[in-house]
């Protein structure tokens, strides 16, 4: 068997969330090249069932250990082997029957078995941006130490690391994320005031999970993804610049010291990055829709509002001053988020959660994990307490 025909094992972490629905499409569509040997959900119990049913892997885990007896009776009839709860979700990610990692657990959940797959080698397709957003500086010194490339499923992250194959030895300038500006660009305060969560949940380009839509509502995201560039390009913060590009169609961009720039553009697809990192380091042919550049197209570009979306203002902040800051926005906001998308508080509410937490959580400058994990758990008690959750 040639190296080209080697199959290779994917383990999805987050099966049943937009990213991973959408790996398991980009998985079927290339049978020859792929092959599902573990998946994992947290709640989604009859989801999971299906997905199992249809790709058979060699193990599930579902994350909510009360879950277990029905997914273990649905999938009876099968081989799959049957696990629950946390700790079986960094056993599993630690393995040996995979070769790479679908990173797709949604926020601070996603760390613990992202680490245990890099400790044991694995390479990484990282769509878990708050992994490095929480404790960048030790994933990545791992992942350095261990040999294990970590491949960017974000579209934003993986048009960087496209345009950089080739430049490894070239300075970067600075790189410029794009931001959609969500559904609300160009809204100001006292139209946000009453903002509803079907509202903020109508992304105009992305088909997206819930969290991560409030997150670019608030443009929370975008600032997320700045910390992630930090880590994952080894930036120093004045080398970040966002801009907002309402048509989604450049993803991103890198300037080199030259003046130079790259960008990479295309449909707003999330499948396409995600078959990028799937199957890197080469491309394979794919039935995606193609952009047209003899339709008459505007590509616009502008500076975000910082004034009215204050939630980048506040990563902004912690990505120049760094420590456990990030750790503690990113804890407060996915609180925030939860009340938020449960009707507990409104639109504005979210920035002030966070905005109360980052001030009152004793800032680290240099972070252990163990420092990590408690800067994460002492920020969602004070959010909590804040809202009454």
């Amino acid at each position: 068997m040639t190296l080209d025909h080697v199959i290779k094992r994917i383990a999805i972490f987050g099966s049943t969330g937009s990213i991973g629905i959408q790996a398991l499409q980009v998985i079927a569509s290339n049978p020859d090249k792929f092959a599902v040997e573990v998946l994992t959900a947290n709640t989604n119990d009859q989801l999971l069932v299906q997905q199992a049913l249809k790709f058979n892997p060699n193990i599930v885990v579902i994350g909510d250990e009360t879950k277990y007896e029905s997914v273990k009776k649905a999938l009876a009839s099968t081989d799959i082997k049957v696990f629950s709860g946390e700790k079986s979700l960094e056993e599993v990610a630690g393995m040996d029957c995979y070769d790479l990692m679908l990173a797709a657990i949604v926020g601070f959940a996603g760390l613990k078995p992202t680490l245990s797959a890099i400790n044991n080698g694995k390479a990484i397709a990282l769509a878990n941006k708050e992994t490095l957003v929480v404790a960048g500086d030790i994933v990545m010194k791992m992942a350095v130490d261990k040999r294990v490339p970590i491949i960017p499923v974000d579209s934003e992250h993986s048009a960087i690391f496209q345009c950089l194959v080739g430049e490894t030895r070239n300075r970067i300038e600075k790189v410029i994320l794009t931001a959609s500006g969500g559904p609300f660009l160009g809204r100001k305060t006292n139209y946000l005031v009453n903002v509803k969560r079907e509202h903020a949940l109508q992304h105009p380009n992305w088909r997206m999970g819930a969290k991560i839509s409030v997150d670019s509502a608030t443009l929370m995201n975008k600032g997320l993804e700045m910390i992630e560039a930090k880590f994952l390009f080894n930036l120093q913060p004045d080398q970040i610049q966002v801009v907002v590009h309402p048509q989604s169609i450049i993803h991103s961009l890198v300037q080199f010291e030259d003046g130079s720039i790259k960008a990479q553009m295309g449909l707003p697809d999330m499948k396409l990055p995600i078959q990028y990192a799937l199957a890197f380091p080469k491309r394979i042919q794919s039935d995606f829709p193609r952009y047209d550049f003899r339709k008459v197209n505007t590509l616009t570009f502008e500076d975000p509002d910082l004034r009215t979306f204050k939630n980048l203002a506040l990563a902004i902040d912690a990505l120049n001053k760094g420590g456990n800051l990030p750790c503690v926005m990113n804890a407060a906001n996915e609180i925030a988020v939860y009340a938020f998308l449960r009707n507990r508080i409104g639109f504005l509410e979210i920035t002030d959660v966070i905005e109360k937490t980052m001030e009152k959580v004793p800032f680290i400058e240099t972070p252990t994990l163990e420092e990590y994990f408690d800067s994460d758990g002492e920020a969602r008690n004070y959010a909590a307490d804040i809202i009454k959750l």
